[in-house]
């Protein structure tokens, strides 16, 4: 009896608790044991913008040709050729090395500032036994040849012939020697033949520590006034 009476209970409270779960709201959803990952609002924040570059382009490196042309452009001509690696004397033997003929003499020569198109370089002047004349362009750096040009002996001088040069006692050379201890030192750098004259006579232009010289040497060695 006591045990029909239990199971009784049991089943009203069953039917009880099914009867509120049914009387409640129809939009309430049950509850689940997973939690839904919250959602995710879409970003407001715009993207970022890279700052443009304050490095300006780098601006190509000039040539050495044209940084060496550059820094002397304000200088004169003797003072760039203090600082030519070659002097005169040598130019002039490579000048008097060319050529097929023998016996070539150097005569003139001329310094002249590096270009858009030249170095600095030496014009030399050689004359040959033949009467033949050359002008050669010798590098003041570099010591090397970079053009020949033949030239008539006659556009030059009036009076002198090839002979004159040839059987002169005092080479071109010794010219140099001579006006470079005259002027007390210095660099011989460009070197000019009396063109008129029936002697070889040179002018000499030495370029001292703060001015340029000229000095003039006759067809004995001996400087003239």
């Amino acid at each position: 009896m006591i045990t029909r009476l239990t199971a009784a209970a049991g089943w009203l409270a069953l039917s009880t608790g099914l009867a509120l779960a049914q009387s409640a709201s129809p939009g309430t959803a049950a509850p689940t044991t997973g939690t839904a990952p919250p959602a995710t609002a879409p970003s407001t924040t715009a993207p970022a913008t890279p700052a443009p570059s304050t490095t300006a382009p780098a601006t190509p490196a000039p040539a050495p040709g044209a940084q060496a042309t550059k820094a002397t452009d304000d200088m004169k001509e003797w003072q760039v050729a203090k600082l030519a690696k070659v002097n005169l004397a040598q130019a002039l033997t490579t000048a008097e090395s060319q050529g097929e003929e023998k016996g070539g003499r150097a005569i003139d020569a001329d310094f002249e500032k590096a270009d858009g198109k030249d170095p600095a370089h030496y014009s030399i002047k050689v004359v040959y036994p033949s009467g033949k004349l050359v002008e050669y362009g010798i590098n003041a750096d570099t010591g090397a040849v970079y053009k020949t040009e033949n030239q008539p002996i006659e556009r030059y001088f009036t009076f002198l012939k090839p002979a004159n040069f040839n059987e002169a006692k005092t080479s071109l050379k010794d010219a140099l020697m001579i006006a470079e201890q005259k002027a007390g030192g210095g660099k011989a750098y460009e070197a000019e033949v009396s063109k008129d004259g029936k002697a070889v006579q040179y002018e000499i232009k030495v370029a001292g520590a703060d001015k340029e010289q000229t000095v003039k040497i006759g067809p004995d060695g001996k400087v003239m006034d």
